[in-house]
């Protein structure tokens, strides 16, 4: 297909490309489509590779009515409640991590935000998880302000992580308790306050390929260069439990436009990753050059050792990649 060489070498050239040209290239046949994106992550990214491993560090009883959610008070699930974690569990799962080689560790918790006292117990934290290991620590702590974000950054975290989930358009349609304007408020706070910000979608929430496109063109607006492809894994009790999950085919096609259009980026597989037969390797093929290995945050994942493997075994070096 002529317009994909086009474009990618217009690509390569250090253009970016349009809308139009996106949604063009979605119509390209799948293995000519994969071998061009992955030829332009080969080009910007070499075989670098983003492993991140993340904690539930505070489950259930969230707030927010996120459809897709088995934390959501909004819905009857069998996700186990608690409130945080306390210091010495967080930071053992940090060593674990840290012994297997994994280089970047997330703190991920339920609710709209963490209280100001919440902060300031993860300060501390933090701060217990840098002196007793090297491991780089994120976090994902809900739509925060500025002092928050700055409050993190002082206890030495360089990246936080805040998941537009799917475009602007759709967005209402999975969550009415807040809004898309709030995540991008909180987002520029989080890059105000000197942070760099993880942020994508989940794939299979009904949304179009033209959604999915816009998501990260409004990602790529804001400068974010850590985008989490999620997969929905449909969980009982949830408004979205009877979606039909997505295929490996699919989901090569969405992470091979989205490097067409995020050249540079570290795109991550992430949620429901587990759910494909190949745990993801034809996406990693297919322009993906990141992971969260380990288990997701209600759900089951793939071990670190599965995955040292599967890099290995496709020519990716682990990397910390602050972008």
């Amino acid at each position: 297909m002529l317009i994909l060489k086009e474009v990618k070498n217009k690509i390569l050239a250090g253009a970016l490309i349009s809308r139009d040209e996106a949604l063009e290239i979605c119509e390209a046949p799948l293995t000519e489509l994969c071998t061009e994106a992955n030829e332009i992550r080969e080009h910007f990214c070499g075989n670098a590779f983003d492993i991140c491993t993340i904690i539930n560090g505070k489950s259930g009883k969230c707030s927010e009515n996120c459809k897709y959610c088995a934390q959501s008070s909004f819905y009857h699930t069998t996700v186990e409640n608690y409130p945080l974690l306390d210091t010495d569990a967080i930071v053992e799962q940090a060593k674990y991590n840290e012994d297997r080689g994994v280089l970047r560790y997330s703190i991920v918790t339920s609710g709209k935000r963490l209280s100001d006292n919440e902060i300031n117990l993860m300060y501390d934290i933090i701060r217990a998880i840098l002196e007793t290991s090297n491991i780089a620590v994120c976090t994902s702590f809900g739509l925060l302000e500025e002092a928050q974000y700055a409050k993190l950054k002082a206890a030495g975290i360089t990246r936080v992580h805040n998941n537009l989930e799917t475009s602007r358009r759709n967005f209402p349609n999975v969550c009415t308790t807040h809004t898309y304007d709030d995540k991008i408020t909180a987002i520029r706070a989080a890059q105000r306050a000197g942070l760099n910000v993880c942020s994508g979608g989940i794939m299979g929430l009904g949304e179009s390929m033209e959604d999915r496109i816009d998501m990260v063109l409004e990602l790529r607006g804001l400068g974010v260069r850590s985008i989490p492809v999620n997969m929905l894994n449909p969980i009982p009790g949830t408004p979205y439990e009877d979606n039909e999950l997505l295929t490996s085919e699919e989901m090569c096609r969405i992470v091979a436009v989205f490097r067409f259009l995020v050249p540079n980026a570290s795109i991550r597989l992430a949620g429901g990753r587990g759910l494909l037969a190949d745990k993801g390797r034809r996406c990693f093929l297919s322009g993906a050059n990141a992971a969260i290995s380990g288990d997701m945050l209600t759900t089951e994942g793939i071990t670190i050792e599965q995955d040292m493997k599967m890099l290995d075994e496709l020519g990716y070096k682990a990397v910390l990649w602050d972008v």
